[in-house]
């Protein structure tokens, strides 16, 4: 590379810039004998993430500046106003603020820069602005403490919304559970009482063979009745109906108790009176209590095993989303993200249709998981917010050239044009005071820009906000490394 030629430095010219017009002839004389002037042939000027040797002020010329996202560089601004700087203008901070450029400059047109180095440019700021140096630095940092203490504060929030959610989803079926188990307890016993009758009764062999197998094709007939389309309310109060009168009319005083524990096995009358052909007339009652109890005690198994497998799913949900037993940098299937996700949210979901339109056939993709998590949350509780209970939310995964793509939508009212772009800046909420702190949509932004090299972006018209993640397939180094 050629080294920039260094040319006249005029303390006239200089005086001209809004950066230097209250500086004394003295302070101008300094910058030229520490500085110097280069002429600049359109291209890049600096590039976003070197480390910062030099602070810039254009004389003359036009250029753009830019942030790199998603591994393109994004143009933020352009102007040819003489006196605009870029650089190494944080350099007074020193070591204690990362000293790389924030962004990339491109000379658009023949150009002059007067240059400075950082360190003659950290000086400067010390010993001519000390007062100008302090406020700065607290504004820098205490702005960065007060992002970082308020992003701790509403992951928190996030965490302890989740875990209020997750702890109603988690009581719902363990109570069932707990229910079951005391309603279960109460009908084996029964049936012991049962069977100590029948055992003691003047029941011969043959009877109690009957009995045996009633009690399988019972259980048969509940098996295929489960499996079909549950019949309406008022059909099943008909059947209900007629089987209590056919028991009341067999002499059992508690028809109205056991009709509808057959009704809902698949048995009707007809199959009573095959009943009632195969057993004794003295044991056609103890037989169908029999049966009753048989079949009550299967569907609260079945009641049983349905509960613990709920609260399975959402533990292991819960695992998937903490992500607690991966290493932090892996190759994921992010449907199975998502899909732990939505279970965690399911209380926020309550009246909303969920649609999960996702290509099966992409491949996993190297992320780290428990962050993308947290992205995941955000995108859908905003759209939830958005919706104000009512709408679609629709989750899309699709693979683009070396992309993962995760899309969350809703149909909600829309993002303001005017506040369309402002949406990833810190501390900036569209919600009421103490809803929300402005960060989520910050945070994702840098959790798959900065720290995945992907790219997060916004689309929206009334009925229709789109938010599109993308994930690059080609893990940089940095991220693998953590």
């Amino acid at each position: 590379m050629t080294t920039p030629e260094h040319l006249p430095c005029d303390i006239a010219e200089l005086r001209t810039m809004f950066l230097f017009e209250h500086l004394d002839d003295r302070q101008l004389t300094w910058l030229c004998e520490h500085g110097h002037v280069e002429h600049v042939e359109p291209g890049w000027l600096i590039r976003e993430g070197d480390p910062a040797t030099c602070f810039y002020v254009m004389l003359e010329g036009s250029l753009a500046l830019f942030r790199t996202v998603g591994g393109d560089d994004v143009e933020v601004s352009r102007t040819t106003q003489p006196g605009v700087y870029t650089g190494a203008w944080s350099s007074y901070l020193g070591d204690r603020a990362p000293q790389g450029y924030g962004g990339s400059t491109r000379v658009l047109a023949p150009s002059r820069f007067f240059v400075l180095d950082a360190a003659d440019f950290s000086t400067l700021m010390h010993e001519w602005f000390p007062m100008a140096v302090h406020l700065l630095e607290g504004l820098f940092f205490g702005q960065q403490n007060t992002q970082a203490a308020i992003g701790q504060r509403e992951r928190l929030q996030a965490l302890g919304q989740l875990s209020a959610g997750l702890t109603h989803e988690l009581n719902n079926p363990a109570s069932a559970a707990v229910r079951a188990t005391s309603t279960l307890r109460e009908r084996v016993a029964a049936m012991r009482r049962k069977l100590a009758f029948i055992a003691e009764g003047p029941y011969d062999r043959a009877t109690i063979a009957a009995l045996m197998r009633l009690q399988d094709e019972a259980l048969e007939r509940r098996a295929k009745a489960v499996q079909q389309e549950p019949v309406s309310a008022l059909e099943a109060a008909d059947r209900e109906d007629g089987v209590a009168d056919w028991l009341d009319e067999h002499g059992l005083t508690d028809a109205w108790d056991v009709a509808p524990v057959l009704v809902q096995s698949g048995l009707d009358e007809e199959w009573l009176r095959s009943v009632e052909e195969r057993v004794d007339a003295d044991a056609l009652g103890g037989a169908l209590h029999w049966l009753s109890y048989t079949l009550e005690t299967e569907e609260l198994m079945a009641e049983i095993e349905d509960a613990t497998t709920r609260v399975s799913t959402l533990v292991d949900a819960a695992k998937q989303y903490s992500q607690l037993d991966r290493a932090p940098f892996v190759r994921t299937d992010v449907h199975t993200l998502l899909d732990a996700t939505l279970v965690m949210l399911q209380k926020k979901l309550t009246g909303l249709k969920v649609v999960k339109d996702y290509d099966r056939s992409i491949a996993p993709v190297p992320m780290y998981a428990a962050e993308m998590n947290q992205v995941w949350t955000n995108l859908i509780v905003n759209a939830v917010q958005a919706m104000e209970g009512t709408g679609t939310l629709t989750i899309s995964t699709r693979r683009v050239e070396d992309w993962c793509e995760v899309e969350v939508a809703d149909t909600g009212p829309g993002i303001d044009p005017e506040i369309r772009d402002r949406i990833f800046e810190p501390f900036f909420t569209t919600k009421a005071v103490g809803e929300g702190t402005g960060l989520g949509l910050d945070i994702s932004w840098r959790i798959v820009v900065k720290k995945h090299h992907g790219d997060l972006q916004v689309r929206s018209e009334p009925g229709d906000t789109r938010f599109t993640v993308r994930i690059p397939y080609d893990a940089p180094a940095d991220a693998q490394q953590g």
